[in-house]
């Protein structure tokens, strides 16, 4: 059967949900994980340098492009994931030595190609996977030969299916310890065990890196909100000459705050997405409570959650302060607009009274101007008549000069409108 032409995409979304598939983990075994954040560049430079463990072991490198690599280079086996800000890489070797921790899967990685990985160490842990011992765990024993006599956290998990203990510190090797009992668990639901509690750790810690963010932004918060209370007192008793001044100086504050949350945004978002995963995971360890043994879900719930409370509450208030400066800042616009509105009213009124006022200047001007043209124009006539009669005409000048004036000043009005539309018509 012929199928139409596949979505371009098909393929990939398809294999999406089987990627990242768990390892498959038998007891007795030895596991070492890293967590390393990824700047810019980094993951590039970590598929390389995974490749290049591979080839130093004469595996197949992994594909270009990859983001998840697992092959057994003899000694041990690597798994390699690369996520948006860290990469997870885990090193399992069977059998253990001594007491669990005294020979991690990690020392059988080459010193040369561990200490030059790219990115910063965000979780290091080490997980001793034992066999079925029988026995009633004894969680103070545990403590004092695994984990230096610190108070143990953990339970039965997977419904009693094993028991995990950790106590959530890090240790002098810089590595933080995991002791899971298998007790009944097949090796893909090992697998999965073991990547939850490694899973919880990590977004633990990528959820806590907001909590330094939130910490150092409380000053700055509460200075920002102090100086929109001063600005929000100050619009109350404000004069129009200082309403532009103090627009400048929301403005600025406007600016601030923006940038602020600007930068932290993606920060807070990450931490509640990667708590939200903490959660899910503590979910599906589907813990049981063990005599004398506070449980990873109450740990976490009583240190974990007030952490992620602060960091959503300074995210909150400063998506609040955000909103009350935009929303001052539009205020006092529209008083400045309203304002400003006002003057260039006030500024049209006097332009209008001008106009009128040089108007009225302009028809004085122009009766002057008539009345002059007028009182030259019949001079000059009566001049014209006086010479005509020493000449011997028979005239009479004061009655031609009578009869001139209404004639001269109706040719002179005439003539000052004709003007005055001619030049009308120009400026328009």
């Amino acid at each position: 059967m012929t199928l139409p032409r596949n979505h371009p995409q098909r393929l990939v979304l398809n294999d999406e949900v089987h990627a990242r598939p768990p390892e498959a983990l038998s007891a007795p075994l030895r596991l070492s994980f890293l967590a390393l954040t990824s700047a810019v560049g980094d993951h590039e430079r970590q598929s390389a340098e995974i490749a290049a463990l591979a080839s130093q072991f004469g595996a197949v490198p992994p594909a270009p492009g990859a983001n998840h690599y697992s092959a057994d280079l003899g000694r041990f086996r690597v798994k390699w994931e690369r996520h948006t800000e860290f990469s997870r890489y885990t090193f399992m070797a069977e059998g253990l030595e001594g007491d669990g921790f005294d020979r991690p899967a990690i020392d059988l990685v080459p010193a040369a190609w561990r200490d030059s990985l790219s990115g910063e160490v965000i979780v290091a842990a080490h997980v001793a996977f034992l066999a079925a011992t029988g026995a009633e765990a004894d969680f103070e024993a545990l403590s004092a030969r695994h984990f230096g006599g610190n108070v143990l956290v953990g339970g039965a998990v997977g419904g009693g299916a094993a028991l995990a203990v950790t106590d959530f510190r890090v240790h002098g090797d810089g590595f933080s310890r995991f002791l899971v009992e298998d007790r009944s668990l097949t090796p893909r639901q090992a697998g999965r065990m073991i990547q939850r509690l490694l899973e919880i750790d990590t977004y633990r810690m990528m959820a806590l890196l907001a909590l330094p963010v939130a910490r150092d932004l409380g000053g700055a918060l509460t200075a920002s909100e102090r100086e929109l209370a001063g600005i929000a007192s100050a619009l109350a008793g404000l004069g129009v000459a200082d309403e532009a001044a103090l627009l400048d100086r929301l403005t600025t504050l406007e600016a601030e705050i923006e940038s602020r949350h600007t930068e932290t945004l993606f920060r807070f978002g990450a931490s509640t997405a990667y708590y939200a995963l903490v959660q899910r995971r503590i979910a599906e360890l589907r813990e049981m409570r063990l005599p004398g043994l506070q449980t990873i879900e109450e740990f976490l719930e009583r240190r974990l959650t007030p952490a992620m409370q602060t960091c959503q509450a300074v995210a909150a208030r400063q998506a609040s302060l955000s909103q009350r400066v935009a929303h001052a800042s539009q205020l006092l616009s529209t008083r400045v607009e309203i304002a400003r509105q006002g003057q260039a009213q006030i500024l049209l009124q006097s332009m209008d009274r001008r106009a009128r006022l040089q108007l009225r200047l302009q028809e004085t001007v122009e009766g002057l101007s008539v009345a002059a043209v007028t009182y030259y124009v019949v001079s000059l006539v009566g001049h014209l008549a006086e010479g005509l009669e020493a000449s011997g005409v028979h005239l009479q000048p004061k009655l031609i000069e009578a009869l001139a004036i209404p004639v001269v000043a109706l040719l002179a009005f005439l003539g000052v409108r004709r003007i005055r539309r001619s030049v009308a018509r120009d400026a328009e």
